[in-house]
């Protein structure tokens, strides 16, 4: 089955037709900067530009920076707040002329790496962790996925988690990459004594340069780069639309 994927980031937003059954983009995808302020409407064009790109009338599944119940939107983090109530399947859909699903961002890039990924055959607990403007996160047991964690907002040395270990975080206080791996160490540490996981894996635009900062972990639990890279959140925007199906 090919559905189109779009991946709504807080500096771009992405989309490329996939193939569900393999988790291969069927085309090369399309990445357009997100809008200032990432208000509804503009986001929502933008979404619609990228259909109309690929002359998609299918359905569309998205990826987007927020819980999501009910194709609603329940807070906003690095987004506009605006979004916060906006039945975003319904703006979505009604833009784009094509049934839309909507899911957690950091989530369908979860359920892309335990598909396609390096979650792949996994049947323990996972977590799933995306580092960039915030931190995303995504927990599965045995393979199914508990949606629309926010562990990135837990308390760490008295702030939220992600003003401390998220990539903007290493890049606002030009970090090192020894001592940022400290700083991801001890978050990754308190999700150990939380969670018990018996895999990490790490995402986000900073997971193509793992090799700088994973090895100098000492946690115990096996941490590894996500494979997907930046095509997790497309690929697994889509199979959250095939499972609505």
């Amino acid at each position: 089955m090919h559905i189109l994927g779009i991946d709504v980031g807080g500096s771009g937003i992405k989309g490329a037709p996939v193939d569900t059954m393999t988790g291969e983009l069927i085309a090369e995808r399309i990445r357009i900067k997100t809008p200032d302020k990432a208000e509804p409407q503009p986001v929502a064009e933008v979404v619609a530009q990228i259909a109309r790109s690929f002359e998609w009338k299918g359905q569309i599944g998205i990826g987007f920076p927020a819980p999501i119940k009910g194709g609603v939107a329940m807070m906003a983090a690095n987004i506009s707040e605006k979004w916060v109530g906006t039945n975003a399947d319904e703006l979505f859909s009604k833009i784009t002329g094509c049934d839309c699903t909507m899911i957690n961002d950091a989530d369908a890039a979860g359920l892309a790496e335990m598909s396609f990924g390096a979650g792949r055959g996994q049947i323990g607990t996972v977590i799933m962790v995306t580092l960039g403007t915030g931190i995303g996160s995504a927990i599965f047991y045995r393979g199914r996925l508990l949606p629309n964690t926010e562990f990135g907002h837990i308390e760490m040395e008295g702030y939220e988690a992600e003003a401390r270990a998220s990539d903007a975080a290493r890049q606002r206080d030009d970090l090192s990459w020894k001592k940022y791996a400290k700083q991801l160490n001890r978050y990754l540490k308190m999700m150990e004594k939380l969670f018990w996981p018996d895999l990490f894996i790490v995402g986000g635009g900073i997971s193509k340069e793992h090799e700088k900062f994973l090895p100098l972990l000492t946690i115990d639990i096996p941490v590894v780069p996500a494979e997907l890279l930046n095509e997790a959140g497309i690929i697994g925007a889509a199979l959250a639309a095939q499972k609505e199906r």
